[in-house]
């Protein structure tokens, strides 16, 4: 949330003891959000979601402020809504964006004369108070209003001044609150408001229309809001190898085959396939099984090593097809409701034919050879970095942003980028919008395990949605300060996606926790999150073996050899995951982010917590999963029943969407068992007892 000071141009001294060109508005207008460091960066929202703006908004005094909410999508015209007054200067309106790309949004102010005089004359009337003068002002006020009116609002200006005229104090009595048609769009329809509810009715709309805005306020310029594709906020990931085989065929696979593994995912739920590169990979130190630097002349490389005689970023390898094959399981995802995601990996082997086209582009060592990746002590001599600070500067980021459009045209508009942050931000700052300003469809994902600023920064400058820590957060009070922060401070910038696996990290909790810790690091993440993810079959099938003690890398990784999985093994985890994201598309509450709150437990060992749906539509969801992989917790947790939108002395009941079972419970603390073996979690929904 940032405080921007709010005064229309001209208005404030050009210095500090110039006398103002024109009297200033008495109002301010700070605290606004969403924006992101003072307005540097747009704020995150996506097709369709429910946006609220946030204000404070007041004036010197005893007089009332009111305010409303300008919004507008590229250069369209403003449309503007009314901000109602939430307490304390305080003030809120909100807006569904119904298209893609950059919109903008102003808060402007005023003070409300009319607001004002009504409150008066209320308190007054309520203390038995003669009003015979404060009906004559009001009827000036009334007046004043109706001569720059129009139409329906003219004439309803017209009879209060008539009976206020006449000394008819029952004219300000509170009614109901209908929404009046308007022209413009500007009145969006509200809930009644029973009359002893002082909150808006007609006469409030009324003189919020017609009111005299003398010397708005407004903020010093417009702030920007990027809307995304709902994907953005909401999707869930499966990566699998395509060159990998499904049992029991042994053979080398390619992408057509990997149509025939889509109907798998698809009926798991998930919505997004990301596949790792498919360019051809070169020879020249090329790594072998295990990431051994000795391969055998039958080792595949890894699909990260990118070049070879045969092409680069915009080839693909001749053994798993072609472009057109790419195209085909694009096609093939979205006929399924899925989309397909590349791997968009900015590097090169020696062998890329850039190499020798623009050796430019790559930095150099003294005795004039390229220089290799390096993470001191390891080194990385199938790999050559791109130079961004090579004297051709521009033509690199073009070729770059061109390979992107060059996978756009062959139907996919879904990335995952391999460490954008080893390239220049302001790079990726200038690629990602001049992408998006053609194809607002297309969605980044930053795979960056990297500094928490590094990782934010990234966000603001474009990327939709990234990785995060998640996989190494395991206890409660880490898994409860980390999405903490993720949900409030870096929610309008930074969308996490959650994995508890990828090919390159095999934690130490999924290595010894059996299948109940496969079970427990899908439920939070398939809970926690509104964007999730798993590499599979290497999951679902419970892959935990390390490479050697202490390390994440998986024995006999992917990364680097062919592997054949056996779909149909009874101890798979499919069901569970196609269950999670069912639960996830049925339950609006988990497709959000901003409302996640923890409640108590007990004991650390259980972890508790909440989302609510931010349209206040759906059913409030109760997330409790046992932490503890291998015994039982029988725990009793306390629940903010505030933030479920309950009172404290109500019963009702929770439905587990994982068993089917329903229970009735009463109050804030209730008893829970939760056994690994079995069921390690709950997902309830929570609906009072009327």
């Amino acid at each position: 949330m940032g405080r921007i000071g709010a005064y229309r141009d001209g208005l404030m001294p050009p210095t500090p003891n110039a006398l103002p060109s024109a009297r200033p508005s008495r109002v301010i207008v700070e605290a606004v959000a969403p924006v992101v460091d003072g307005g540097a960066f747009p704020a995150k929202a996506t097709l369709g979601e429910l946006v609220t703006v946030l204000a404070d908004v007041f004036a010197d005094g005893h007089d009332r402020a009111a305010a409303a909410l300008r919004v507008r999508q590229g250069a369209t015209p403003w449309r503007e809504l009314p901000m109602e007054p939430l307490g304390n200067d305080r003030f809120a309106a909100t807006f569904v964006p119904d298209a893609l790309g950059r919109w903008q949004y102003q808060v402007v102010g005023w003070l409300d004369h009319l607001g004002t005089w009504r409150h008066g004359m209320e308190l007054k009337l309520e203390a038995e108070v003669d009003v015979t003068v404060d009906l004559q002002i009001g009827a000036a006020l009334v007046a004043a209003a109706q001569a720059a009116a129009s139409g329906a609002d003219a004439d309803a200006l017209a009879t209060l001044h008539d009976r206020l005229d006449a000394g008819d104090a029952s004219a300000l009595r509170r009614a109901p609150h209908h929404s009046i048609d308007d022209p413009d769009g500007r009145i969006p329809d509200h809930d009644d408001t029973a009359p002893e509810d002082h909150g808006p009715d007609e006469l409030d709309a009324l003189f919020w229309r017609a009111g005299i805005r003398e010397r708005l306020a407004e903020l010093p310029h417009p702030l920007e809001i990027e809307i995304d594709p709902v994907r953005a906020r909401f999707s869930s990931w499966y990566e699998f190898f395509p060159r990998s085989a499904v049992a029991p065929d042994t053979a080398p696979a390619t992408l057509a085959d990997a149509l025939d593994r889509l109907d798998y995912v698809a009926a798991m739920g998930f919505d997004v396939l990301y596949i790792p590169p498919v360019h051809p990979i070169g020879l020249t130190q090329r790594k072998g099984r295990n990431n051994t630097t000795t391969p055998t002349p039958d080792d595949v490389g890894s699909p990260w090593a990118i070049g070879a005689p045969e092409g680069g970023h915009t080839s693909v390898h001749p053994e798993l097809g072609t472009a057109d094959d790419v195209v085909t399981l694009a096609d093939g995802c979205r006929q399924r409701g899925m989309e397909l995601a590349l791997d968009i990996a900015f590097q090169c082997t020696p062998d890329h034919p850039w190499v020798t086209e623009h050796p430019e582009w790559f930095a150099h060592r003294p005795d004039g050879s390229i220089q290799y990746a390096e993470n001191p002590p390891k080194k990385y001599q199938d790999i050559y970095p791109l130079d961004f600070e090579s004297s051709d500067w521009q033509g690199l980021w073009t070729a770059l942003a061109d390979v992107i459009r060059f996978w756009i045209e062959h139907g996919v508009t879904v990335f995952r980028v391999d460490n954008p942050h080893t390239k220049a931000f302001a790079f990726w700052q200038w690629c990602i919008a001049a992408i998006r300003g053609d194809h607002p469809e297309a969605i980044f994902l930053a795979e960056a395990f990297t500094r928490p600023r590094v990782m934010e920064r990234l966000a603001k400058i474009g990327f939709n949605q990234s990785y995060t820590y998640f996989t190494w957060r395991q206890s409660s009070w880490e898994i409860r300060q980390y999405f903490d922060d993720l949900s409030q401070r870096t929610v309008d910038s930074f969308r996490p996606n959650v994995w508890p696996n990828t090919p390159d990290i095999l934690t130490e909790q999924l290595q010894t926790g059996g299948p109940s810790m496969f079970a427990i690091r899908a439920i939070l993440a398939a809970t926690l999150s509104p964007a999730w993810g798993v590499y599979g079959p290497a999951f679902e099938l419970q892959e935990h073996l390390p490479m050697r003690a202490g390390s994440e890398e998986y024995l006999d990784s992917e990364k680097y050899q062919l592997r054949e999985w056996d779909l149909r093994r009874p101890d798979s985890l499919a069901p569970l995951l196609g269950r999670l994201n069912r639960i996830r598309r049925e339950q609006p509450a988990l497709q959000h982010l901003r409302t996640l709150h923890f409640h108590e437990a007990s004991t650390p060992a259980v972890l508790c917590y909440s989302k609510t749906d931010p349209a206040g539509e759906a059913a409030p969801v109760l997330v409790v999963v046992n932490l503890d992989a291998r015994q039982r917790q029988q725990v009793v947790v306390d629940v903010d029943l505030k933030q479920l939108g309950l009172p404290y002395d109500i019963a009702y009941d929770v439905h587990d969407h994982l068993t089917g079972a329903t229970r009735r419970w009463h109050g804030s603390h209730n008893p829970v068992d939760l056994d690994p073996w079995a069921f390690p979690a709950h997902v309830f929904t929570v609906e009072a007892v009327r």
